[in-house]
Order: C-alpha cells, then structure tokens, then sequence
C-alpha cells in the first residue's frame, strides 16, 4: 500500500509519484479534484477506480457494473474504471434488463423513489445524524433532490438505455445502512405481468452479486435495511398485471459504493469476483 505522510498530501508532485507508482488507485474524491487526479496518472500500469460522479458516463471510462452484459470483460481489461452511484445502482439493475428485453420501451417515462441510510451522504451526514441533540427533523425521513437535477440521474439513463432520466425521489432516513430502491410500472409501462417481468430476471442475472429473490418480503413488509452489512444485490417482483412494483435491495456503502469497487478490483487483478466481500452466507470467497 503507498500511503503519503500528512505534510505530502496536498503537494501535486508527491500525489502524482503515488498515482503512477500504484497498481490499482481508487479516487475517492469531488469530481473536480477526481479529474486532477486522472490527468496526474500516466502510468499504463495504474487502473483507476473513481468513486465519484466525474466520469461514469464518460466513453473514455468503463462502468463498474459487471452484471450488465458486456461489461465484465470490458472491465476486467480496462484502466479507467467508474464506479458506479449507488441510486443509481438499483435503478439500473432493475431498469436495463427488460429494456434489454424489450419489456420497456426506451422512450418510457418511469419514475423512482429510493431509500437509503444516512451514511450514504458521508461524513458530515453521519455526524449531523449522530451529533447529540440532533435535530428533531432528523428522526424522520426528508426526501432531497428537489430540484430533480440529481446528480445520478445521467448515468440512470445512459446505462439502462432509456431516452428520458426518471423522475426521482430519493429520501434519506434515520437509519445507518441500506437502500431500497423502486419503481412503480402501470399498463401504461409495460404489458409484461409480474411473472414475465420476474423470468427475465432470472435469465439476465446468473453470476455476479445481482440474484433475483423469490418471496422477499417480510410479512407483506420490505425493510431497506434488510442487506445492511452485504455486499449483493437482490431484484424482487411485486403487485400484479398493471400495477407492478419492481424493488432492488442492497447495502447503500456494499454494492452501492465500496462493496462495487472491490469486485471491479477484483475483476482488473484476475481474483475470483467475491474475493472479500460479504452475501446471504458470509464471505463469498
């Protein structure tokens, strides 16, 4: 591991012999600061992993999303690696399959809300919400990205393949770890029953850390804290032909963030794929 003493950190030439003498780098920084640092890497050997927002619909990069067909391979052979947002993550998962399959039209207008915990908004929100004498409008649930300009939303459009980003809610709760992400579907979406929609699931998700769930809910309930801790994914069906709920669940910090760029690390240095992340049973490798 190449680790710079605090006084070196922000000097440009001792930042830039860590970038170029690392096998693998993951930028996790603002996108300003992210794109400095790709412009410092020259190095062939150096595969960079960015965390943030700065490149992930960037045709000079990769997407760090390995179940969607084609990009493992591409993944595995790439220097330039997005790591994927993690709304973004369970919009996408659900959303690229039957656009895929021609389940949804590309010009289809969907809409999506999404939960997570207050961890996903770094360091500073989980200290706002664990500061005591917190405030008391942190005990429930605030939707944001009103202005519906969210920084996420190109990358959901460019990766499922759909014309028009969704319209999306995201809403941080007061909980620490786990997302929950939906998206409602009306005969107007799809003519798809639950059924057909949950078959092509199955056929589209058979390696990685993305799985289909038969009968995930919790007594008619869906917790979003339900794989806090893992670092999969699991797609569930719900409702009925024309009012259809289709639900991605995963950790907001596993396959939403450091848990998605582990595996493409894993993918670039030749590991088995779940070398050191967590499923339903433990360690996956």
């Amino acid at each position: 591991m190449i680790s710079l003493p605090e006084e070196a950190r922000k000097d440009p030439e001792a930042r830039r012999a860590a970038l170029n003498g690392a096998d693998v780098a993951f930028l996790c920084l603002p996108d300003d600061a992210a794109r400095e640092a790709a412009g410092m890497t020259v190095s062939e050997g150096t595969v960079l992993i960015d965390t943030s927002t700065a490149h992930r619909v960037d045709p000079g990069w990769v997407y760090g999303f390995p179940e969607l067909k084609g990009l493992r391979e591409r993944i595995r052979g790439s220097r330039r690696i997005a790591n994927p947002g993690c709304h973004a993550t369970g919009f996408i998962a659900l959303a690229a399959p039957l656009v895929a399959a021609g389940a949804l039209k590309k010009d289809a207008r969907l809409s999506c809300f999404s939960l997570t915990g207050y961890s996903g908004g770094g360091k500073k929100m989980i200290a706002e919400y664990e500061a005591p004498g917190a405030s008391p409008l942190l005990r429930a649930p605030r939707q944001y990205g009103l202005s519906q300009a969210h920084k996420h939303l190109p990358e959901m459009a460019a990766l499922t393949g759909l014309e028009n980003p969704p319209v999306f809610c995201p809403i941080v709760a007061p909980y620490y770890a786990g997302m929950e992400v939906t998206i409602p579907l009306t005969g107007q979406d799809t003519d798809a029953t639950p059924a057909e929609l949950a078959g092509i699931y199955r056929a589209y998700y058979t390696d990685g850390l993305v799985r289909f769930a038969e009968r995930a809910d919790e007594g008619g309930f869906l917790s979003a804290g339900a794989l806090a801790g893992r670092d999969d994914l699991e797609i569930s069906v719900f409702g009925r032909e024309g009012r259809i709920l289709l639900v991605s669940r995963f950790d907001n910090l596993g396959k939403g963030a450091s848990g998605a760029a582990i595996q493409n690390m894993n993918l670039v240095l030749g590991l088995p794929e779940g070398t050191g992340l967590k499923g339903a049973d433990g360690w996956i490798s």
